[in-house]
Parts: C-alpha cells; sequence; structure tokens
C-alpha cells in the first residue's frame, strides 16, 4: 500500500481498531485515538526510521486496509487485544511473543477475582487449573491499570478481599466502600448475581460490547418486570456508563500515536577493568525493562579506559540486531565525543535517528543536554529517565561482572 491507497480510505478523527490485509489474511491489527491521524503516519516518509524495517515489509505486503470505529478510547483498547489475541497477525510478533506484556484473567473460583498479570508470570507461575478467562496481551502497563478503574466503576468485581463466608463476617472491604467490589466480602451478593457480573466483564473484556448492551437491557426489563426496581436500576446506570464511558484518564496515561521508543547506552568500569555496556529502553515515558541489554566488551578497549571506544562497540553490536525494534531517538552519557561518535555510527549504518547527550557534572548529576533543542525540551524528563536507567544498570552488571572476576 501507498500513499494513494491511503487517500481512498474514509477514515474518521475517531478511537478504533484498524487492520493491514492481504487478501484476507489480517498482517497487523493496531489502535487509535484518531483513525485517521494514525494510519496516515504509516504512510510517511521516514518511517523505515521510526517504526523500523519490519512495518515498512508488513505495509509492501499489504493490500487493503480496514477499520472498526469505536465510541471510545478504553473500547479500542480492549478490542485490540481481543482481536490480536483471536487473529495472531503475523507483524503483532512483539504482542504475541513478549512475556512482559501484561493480561488480564479472571480466576476459576466460586468468587472469582479480576487481576492483572504478566506474561511471564502466567506461563511459569499461575497454575492453568486457577484460571478460567484470560485477555490481552496490554504493553503498557499504566494504561491497562487505568482502563481497570474505568472499567471498575461500572462493573464492580472482586481483586483482594476475602468471601464474607471465609472470613466469618461480614465486613466490606476497601474497594466495596468505595463501591468497586460488589460486596463479596461483606455478603451483600449471591454467587448468581456475581456469576452474572463476571459474564458481563467476560463479555466487555472480549470487545463484545453490543451483545453486552442488548443482555443488559434484556436483564433490566425482566428485573422490572419482577419488580426488582433498585437491581433494574443498576442495569440502566451500565447500559449508560457504557455508552457514555469518560475516558479523558486513559488519553493521559495512554502514550502518543509511536509511542516514543528511546534507547540509552553508558558504558561502567574500574580504571578500566571489568568492563561492560548497556542500552536501556525507554518506551512511551515507561522503562521497557525486558528490552535491555548487556555487553561484556573484548577487544582492546576493554583493557583501557576508553569510553569512546566502549561506547563504538556497543553501538555497533546493538545495530547489528535489526531483530530489534529500532530506537527513534539515542542517549549517551557523556559530552560532545560521545555525541559525535554515536551519530557517526548511526549514519554507518544508515540510521536517521537523533542523537543528545546529557552531560554531568562533578557530582555527577545531569548539567545539561547536548545535541536537539526541541526534543531535549520536549522529552527531557524521558531522556533523564534513560540515562539514570543506564547508568544504574552498568553499574549493576559491573559489580555483578567483578564479584565474579574476584573469585
Amino acid at each position: 500500500m501507498d500513499l494513494s491507497d491511503f487517500k481512498k480510505t474514509k477514515l474518521a478523527d475517531q478511537p478504533g481498531v484498524y487492520f493491514f490485509k492481504k487478501g484476507r489474511q489480517i498482517l497487523y491489527i493496531g489502535k487509535a485515538t484518531s483513525l485517521y491521524d494514525r494510519v496516515r503516519s504509516y504512510f510517511s516518509q521516514d518511517l523505515n526510521e521510526t517504526r523500523g524495517p519490519l512495518l515498512v515489509k508488513m505495509l509492501s505486503e499489504a493490500t487493503t486496509l480496514n477499520f472498526q470505529q469505536t465510541d471510545s478510547v478504553l473500547e479500542a483498547l480492549i478490542l485490540e487485544a481481543a482481536l490480536i489475541r483471536r487473529h495472531r497477525p503475523l507483524y503483532n510478533t512483539r504482542a504475541k511473543d513478549d512475556k512482559s506484556y501484561w493480561h488480564i484473567i479472571i480466576t476459576k473460583e466460586v468468587w472469582p477475582r479480576v487481576l492483572m498479570v504478566r506474561g511471564k508470570d502466567l506461563i511459569e507461575t499461575i497454575e492453568p487449573a486457577s484460571v478460567k478467562y484470560t485477555f490481552g496481551p496490554f504493553p503498557q502497563a499504566a494504561e491497562l491499570k487505568v482502563a481497570l478503574k474505568i472499567i471498575r466503576k461500572i462493573f464492580p468485581f472482586r481483586d483482594k478481599c476475602q468471601p464474607a463466608e471465609a472470613k466469618g463476617g461480614g465486613r466490606p472491604c476497601f474497594s466495596a466502600q468505595l463501591g468497586l467490589c460488589p460486596g463479596v466480602c461483606s455478603g451483600s451478593i449471591s454467587q448468581t448475581e456475581y456469576a452474572r457480573l463476571v459474564n458481563h466483564l467476560r463479555l466487555f473484556f472480549e470487545g463484545k460490547k453490543v451483545i453486552l448492551l442488548k443482555k443488559l437491557e434484556q436483564e433490566m426489563k425482566q428485573l422490572s418486570r419482577q419488580e426488582k426496581f433498585e437491581e433494574a436500576l443498576v442495569r440502566r446506570n451500565q447500559i449508560f456508563a457504557l455508552q457514555h464511558i469518560n475516558d479523558i484518564a486513559l488519553l493521559k496515561a495512554s502514550p502518543s500515536s509511536s509511542r516514543l521508543r528511546i534507547e540509552a547506552y553508558d558504558i561502567a568500569h574500574l580504571a578500566g577493568r571489568h568492563t561492560v555496556g548497556v542500552m536501556t529502553v525507554i518506551l512511551g515515558g515507561v522503562p521497557e525493562k525486558n528490552a535491555y541489554r548487556k555487553f561484556g566488551l573484548r577487544g582492546l578497549a576493554s583493557d583501557k579506559v576508553n569510553d569512546i571506544a566502549n561506547l563504538q562497540e556497543v553501538l555497533e553490536r546493538r545495530l547489528n540486531h535489526p531483530e530489534w525494534p529500532w530506537p527513534e531517538l539515542v542517549v549517551v552519557d557523556g559530552g560532545k565525543a560521545q555525541l559525535k561518535v554515536a551519530k557517526a555510527i548511526l549514519d554507518k549504518f544508515g540510521l536517521t535517528v537523533p542523537v543528545v547527550a546529557v552531560v554531568k557534572n562533578e557530582k555527577h548529576q545531569p548539567r545539561e543536554i547536548l545535541g536537539d533543542k526541541r526534543l531535549a525540551r520536549e522529552y527531557e524528563s524521558e531522556i533523564l529517565l534513560a540515562n539514570s536507567e543506564a547508568h544504574r544498570f552498568a553499574i549493576s552488571y559491573h559489580r555483578t561482572k567483578s564479584r565474579r572476576g574476584l573469585r
């Protein structure tokens, strides 16, 4: 597909999910706060530099673009995860394989809990027999936490509290006092009613809002006929809330549309001994710790105090891994010399990526940021976070390697 194909589509400035397809095969699924702006970004001239060669390849194979509008960003988030799980598109590789991604699970208990868990824990720690439903993957923990807060106000659920019969009392938990738990802890909801509530949650997490609304409307009418007016009112309020989701908080928590990927590099050694280099990643303002990398340095550079040569080696070794997502901003620790060598290495590999250097004072605290002034102003907190993480990670790795060397 190319820009002329995009211009033929009628994408709205509205939240939703989009699908790049090759014939009937879905190649890639993504979500957007604005379908028009998000999909338009795939046809920019710098796609290879900003998003990497994998998505460029996907776009060259795609023949059609489909989309599904949603009424809110929250629904787009939930629907994207449900569709990726259902279709497992070829180019959503990180979402399929990344064990650091988050999932929502509903436990297989008499009083099921709704929990956030990492993919790693889902595979290695949690017993499969204890899980009834799994939803995801969701890449951003902060985004998912906000989403769950919104959902929980509509459909209260149990997460940590003990059921009334298990604790031998009926005192409501703190969440129940806030209206976020339906009263499992105080005995104010029956197992039948709670099971029905869990089913409503399941439908929502599966992206089946239309079916859920019809179900709630049917239940509301039935409860009214039975003169259970308080319960009918609850259903009416849930219907209204689903039709008027307030997800401003989610918009604030959501990363911007490429979710800027920042890579930071640092070197650690003791008078040239046990020299190590590291790479840390900040994605959408959040540390992406599964993407951190360690480099035990080799060759002459590791035998003497030569941070420039060490940085050059680390960058070259990193850039020989095209299967890793490309950075959109590179941060190095140091001054003009480090900035110059980083730019030279990126140019050598044909990557047009901005570079900044964090200069430290005599107390090793950030003094200024060299390089692109606009980026330094706009992403100052993310740059400093990336640099701080790189320094912490490098020192930790260096100490580990030093201890091993002393044995």
